[in-house]
């Protein structure tokens, strides 16, 4: 008898709870429709979202238009460049700066949502530093190469040295440098070991050749000859620069006179033209010595 009360007393109950949860939740619902505040909150919440995404993407493209000038600018300064190089730094400072431009946006756009950001920053300072310490010589390999591009210290083709390795550069990277040898060997330098860099490149490179004359020779005839044979040279070979400068005495002893001959060329002819002065001296002088002997005696 009590579990027939109790069973109907239950089936009684049921409609009006059901009722009476149905009207709270119309009830709920309508007040969530109608709290002006909430939308206001809401709407303000996502006219900032919206904001915050379009000054992203104008900064975005401001900054890539500025990038893309300067390079421009500096590809334009030399006339020996790769253009490589400039798109290579290029793409990296565009790189930084979508995912740091992009990175600050998502977390201001999670603050605007309701997330808790300075958790999320710990975990990202955490997460950098645990890379950074894993990717300590990578990391400066690559800021290295960054600013050796950026600030235009050396280009491809440029003869230069670093440490006791000197030859022209062949390839630069990010990561590494590559130099050919005058012998044919190839020197590959991570960025990060380029401490000090002499680029030989930037200015022509001055040839300087010494001739030792007996004191028994006139110092006129000598530096006449000299002169002769250098403006042989200039005629037979018209894509050098200048004329040899016969500079005359360098040095003098008691048994022979030096005469010093100078001239400007590019640094990578600059052996080639040391050697192609000596010979013409020498063949100035057998000529001379043929047609007069006593013009060389002694020496």
């Amino acid at each position: 008898m009590t579990f027939l009360t109790m069973k109907t007393d239950n089936a009684i109950d049921s409609p009006e709870d059901a009722i009476k949860a149905a009207i709270t939740w119309k009830d709920k619902l309508w007040a969530w429709v109608t709290n002006i505040d909430m939308w206001e909150m809401v709407m303000f919440s996502a006219l900032r979202i919206i904001l915050i995404f379009i000054l992203t993407r104008i900064f975005i493209k401001v900054i890539y238009r500025i990038i893309d000038r300067s390079l421009e600018k500096r590809e334009k300064s030399r006339l020996k460049v790769n253009p490589r190089r400039f798109i290579t730094v290029g793409e990296l400072l565009k790189n930084v700066t979508w995912i740091t431009s992009n990175f600050i946006m998502v977390m201001l756009v999670l603050g605007e949502v309701g997330f808790q950001l300075a958790p999320l920053l710990a975990g990202a300072g955490v997460l950098g530093l645990a890379i950074g310490f894993g990717a300590q010589s990578l990391v400066k390999d690559v800021i290295t190469g960054f600013f050796i591009i950026l600030e235009d210290q050396f280009a491809v083709g440029d003869v230069i040295q670093t440490g006791s390795l000197k030859g022209t550069v062949e390839m630069i990277g990010l990561r590494s440098t590559r130099l050919v040898s005058w012998t044919g060997e190839v020197h590959i330098i991570p960025n990060g070991m380029i401490t000090n860099v002499t680029n030989y490149s930037l200015n022509n490179a001055m040839v300087v050749v010494d001739f030792p004359f007996s004191n028994a020779k006139k110092l006129e005839e000598s530096i006449g000859l000299l002169k002769r044979a250098m403006l042989k040279m200039k005629e037979e070979h018209p894509y050098n620069p200048e004329v040899p400068h016969v500079l005359g005495i360098q040095s003098l002893s008691a048994s022979e006179f030096v005469v010093r001959i100078a001239m400007e060329c590019l640094p990578s002819a600059r052996e080639e033209v040391e050697r192609r002065i000596q010979t013409y001296v020498k063949q100035a002088l057998e000529e001379a010595e043929a047609d007069n002997p006593a013009l060389t005696e002694g020496e």
